[in-house]
C-alpha cells in the first residue's frame, strides 16, 4: 500500500476540485453577496462531488483571476474561513492549494488540518502572472516547523499558463523534485486549466521518479481516463466535473458519477 492508499483512500485516487469564487481583494469577488456566497457555492459543489464518488476533494481559489504569486492577507484569511466553514461537512480527505504561493498553500493547510496540498513548489517560469519563482525551501521548512510533517505536498512539475526557464527535460525536473525538494508525488498538467496531460511526458515522468507517484493534473474526462490511469497513479479534476465541461459552472453530480463509474471498471 503506498501512501496513496493509506492517507487518501485508494490506491489510484481520484482528486476532485472544489473551486472557490474569486475573494476578496480579487477584481471578480462578489462583493454584494460576501463570503456567504463564497461558502454556499463551494457547499453545493461538495455536495455534488461526494455523491458522485471521489475519493478526495481539493480546494483552489481558481476564481481569483489575474492570480497572485504572493498571497494577499484578505485572500489567505478568506480561503482559510471558507475551508473552515465547510469542511465539517467533508467525508472524504481534503487539501488544498493556493494559487500560486507554496508557502500560503502550506499555511492554509496547516490552518485548516488538511492532508494534502498541490503547488508549484520548485523552478523558475516565464509565466502570465510575471517571472515566477517559488519557495519550496521555505514552505517544507514551515511545514516542518508547524509540526505537520505528515502533510503529503503535491508538486507540480510543469506550471499552467507558463514555461519552464531553461533547457531541463520534464523528467529531469521531475526526478530533481523528489531528490532535492522532498516532493511527495509530482503532478504532470497540460498547458492550461482543462487541457490534458501529453501522455508521453506521464509516462516520462513516471519512469523517472521511481516510487514516487505521478498523477495527471489537468485535462482528465470520462473518455480518456482508463487510458491515463493504465500509467498515472491518479488523477485532479475540475473542469470535467462541471456542467457543460466548463470550469466557472456548478458541479455536475451526473458527470461526477459517469467519470467514477469509468474509473471503478479501470481499477479492476
Amino acid at each position: 500500500m503506498n501512501w496513496l492508499a493509506k492517507h487518501l483512500g485508494n490506491r489510484k485516487p481520484v482528486i476532485a476540485m472544489a473551486h472557490l469564487p474569486a475573494l476578496p481583494g480579487s477584481p471578480l469577488h462578489d462583493a454584494e453577496g460576501g463570503m456567504a456566497a463564497i461558502i454556499e457555492h463551494v457547499s453545493r459543489d461538495i455536495e455534488a462531488l461526494q455523491a458522485g464518488g471521489v475519493d478526495c476533494i481539493m480546494f483552489g481559489n481558481e476564481g481569483d483571476r489575474p492570480y497572485l504569486l504572493e498571497a494577499s492577507p484578505e485572500s489567505l484569511a478568506a480561503m482559510t474561513a471558507a475551508v473552515e466553514a465547510v469542511k465539517e461537512s467533508i467525508t472524504v480527505p481534503f487539501g488544498v492549494d493556493y494559487l500560486w504561493d507554496p508557502v500560503a498553500t502550506v499555511a492554509i493547510a496547516v490552518a485548516t488540518s488538511a492532508v494534502f496540498a498541490r503547488e508549484i513548489f520548485t523552478g523558475v517560469y516565464d509565466s502570465d502572472m510575471g517571472l515566477w519563482q517559488p519557495d519550496a525551501a521555505r514552505a517544507l521548512r514551515m511545514r516542518h516547523d508547524l509540526g505537520r510533517d505528515d502533510l503529503k505536498l503535491l508538486f507540480n512539475v510543469n506550471a499552467e499558463f507558463a514555461s519552464p526557464v531553461g533547457a531541463r527535460s520534464i523528467e529531469s525536473r521531475a526526478e530533481s523534485a523528489v531528490f532535492s525538494s522532498l516532493a511527495d508525488a509530482v503532478l504532470v498538467s497540460g498547458p492550461m486549466t482543462g487541457q490534458p496531460v501529453d501522455a508521453s511526458e506521464l509516462a516520462r515522468v513516471k519512469d523517472a521518479v521511481g516510487e514516487t507517484p505521478v498523477l495527471a493534473n489537468t485535462g482528465c474526462t470520462a473518455e480518456n481516463i482508463a487510458g491515463i490511469l493504465a500509467v498515472a497513479d491518479g488523477c485532479i479534476v475540475g473542469t470535467h466535473f462541471k456542467v457543460g465541461g466548463d470550469t466557472w459552472n456548478p458541479v455536475d453530480q451526473d458527470r461526477v458519477a459517469r467519470f467514477m463509474e469509468v474509473v471503478s471498471r479501470s481499477r479492476s
